[in-house]
Order: structure tokens, then C-alpha cells, then sequence
């Protein structure tokens, strides 16, 4: 059955992707022959006015919120996810409900309700006012800087509970073995704590990253249609734009830019793993 269902929603519509991808795009958006690589020069710019390099901007965006927001997301789930393994069996589940119920709520109100916290005359707003971040008449939506939270807000869940399951099975006694040692605090988490809760980051990693670099709502709300990025591209071309193709060959770059990412974390995974395996 997981076969079957790998077949019918994953490959057989990425071989349809594929194939729109290198078609010619007709009168109405719609793909049509002869086949082309029309869609790709104009995903890296081409077009009939000349080269623009928007496309390229956006991918490059695309990459470097993911990264930003994947690593803001590791900073705060591993010192939350340790201190949650530390507390009392009792409390856990509580604090562990506590992270996970925000993801429970619709991701377009979550996304409404922070353009309102960070919308002009807010105190936050006023606060980055006032230490000259911003002008005074504005606020901090729609910016780069409110898609990069709304993604660490949304993508924290995902990350904090493989952490947990890792500290939950950390070995104590290794980590009294380094300080026996008297290994500086950030040599214990090099050698004794990553090691362990290594499996727990790289699922998280998998689970943030991914989602992260395609996703709509939250640019398309808190950017303001300032800081596109790639899944707002391809939903642009499918229903503004009426270009199928564009489309699809965006999409293909983003499922290519997704295995090379899964690639480099896999590699990255055994390399600080010590040659094990701890990639899903």
C-alpha cells in the first residue's frame, strides 16, 4: 500500500510536471507542443523584453530564508526540547501540548494574526522604531523579517519534538564522561550531546527545511508580495500568469533543489555521525 501510494501522489504527478515543464506554453496558459525549453529561459530570466534576473532573486530568497528560518528554528528547539526532557515525567506532555496547539489553529488566521502584532503602532513595531530599524510611520509587516518569523513560528513544532525523542534517550553517563574529562562545555555537545540527538536534528531539519522552502501562505501574507518566494512563484504562473509550463519548470527546480538539499544533509548526517546512517 505505502508503494501504491508513493506511485499514484508522488511520481506519477512528478513525471506529469515533467512533461508540462518542456512543453510550449499556448494562447490561454495552458501547455501544448512542441516541446521547448521556453519555460527554463524564462525561469533563469529570458524573455522576450530581454533578461531579468527576478526569477533568480527569488530562488536565491527562497534559499536564504529557508536557511535563516531552519537555523533560528534549531537555536530555539534545542535548548527548549532539552529543558522539556529535564522536567518531571508528569510535566512533559503538558509543556510538549503547550509547543505543538498554536500548529493546531489554521495556518492563514496564524499568519493573520501576526501582521497584526507586527503591523505599524504596535508595540513591537515601536520598539524596532525606536532603536532605528525601521522608519517611525512604519511597521515590521510586510518584510523579509516577518516571512523569516512566521516560518520559525509555524516550523518550531517540528523541530522541538524529534529533539525530545533524541534527549529522551541520551545516555547521561556519556555526558558525565565528558565533564570527568573536563572537556569544555561546548566540547561535551560536540562529543557527547550531538552525537546522540543527531538523528533528532536531522529528521527536524528534513521536516523544517522542506515545507519551508515551498511555502505560499506566509510570504504571500506577511511579505505582502515583497518577499516572493518559489511556491508563490509557481502558484502565480498556474493562476495569474497562465503559464502552465513556467510553472511546472519552477516546480521541477524546486523538487531538484529539495534532493540536493536531501542529499547534502544525508552526507552532512553521516559525516558527523561517525559513518552510521542517521538520515530518514
Amino acid at each position: 500500500p505505502g508503494i501504491l501510494w508513493i506511485v499514484f501522489f508522488l511520481v506519477l504527478p512528478s513525471f506529469y510536471l515533467m512533461s508540462v515543464a518542456f512543453m510550449s506554453n499556448g494562447p490561454y496558459g495552458l501547455p501544448q507542443m512542441p516541446l521547448s525549453l521556453q519555460s527554463f529561459e524564462q525561469l533563469v530570466g529570458f524573455g522576450f523584453l530581454g533578461w531579468s534576473p527576478g526569477n533568480l532573486y527569488t530562488l536565491a530568497r527562497s534559499l536564504w530564508q529557508t536557511l535563516i528560518a531552519t537555523a533560528m528554528v534549531i537555536l530555539i528547539a534545542y535548548p527548549l526540547a532539552y529543558f522539556i526532557s529535564t522536567q518531571p515525567e508528569g510535566r512533559r506532555p503538558l509543556m510538549l501540548l503547550i509547543v505543538v496547539v498554536p500548529s493546531w489553529t489554521n495556518q492563514v488566521i496564524r499568519a493573520f494574526g501576526w501582521m497584526n502584532i507586527l503591523a505599524p503602532d504596535t508595540p513591537i513595531s515601536n520598539l524596532a522604531a525606536s532603536a532605528n530599524l525601521i522608519p517611525s510611520e512604519m511597521g515590521l509587516f510586510p518584510s523579509n523579517f516577518a516571512v523569516v518569523l512566521g516560518l520559525v513560528y509555524n516550523f518550531l513544532p517540528f523541530m522541538v519534538l524529534p529533539l525530545y525523542a533524541s534527549f529522551e534517550k541520551l545516555d547521561p553517563e556519556v555526558v558525565q564522561a565528558a565533564h570527568d574529562l573536563y572537556a569544555k562545555p561546548i566540547n561535551v555537545f560536540r562529543h557527547a550531546v550531538l552525537p546522540q540527538t543527531l538523528p533528532g536534528l536531522m529528521a527536524g531539519t528534513v521536516l523544517v527545511s522542506i515545507p519551508a522552502f515551498g511555502m505560499y501562505v506566509i510570504p504571500e501574507l506577511l511579505g505582502g508580495g515583497k518577499s516572493m518566494m518559489i511556491g508563490n512563484l509557481v502558484a502565480r504562473q498556474f493562476a495569474e500568469a497562465s503559464n502552465w509550463p513556467l510553472g511546472a519548470a519552477a516546480a521541477l527546480i524546486m523538487i531538484l533543489a529539495t534532493l540536493a538539499g536531501l542529499m547534502v544533509l544525508r552526507r552532512l548526517g553521516r559525516r558527523l555521525g561517525g559513518g552510521k546512517e542517521v538520515v530518514l
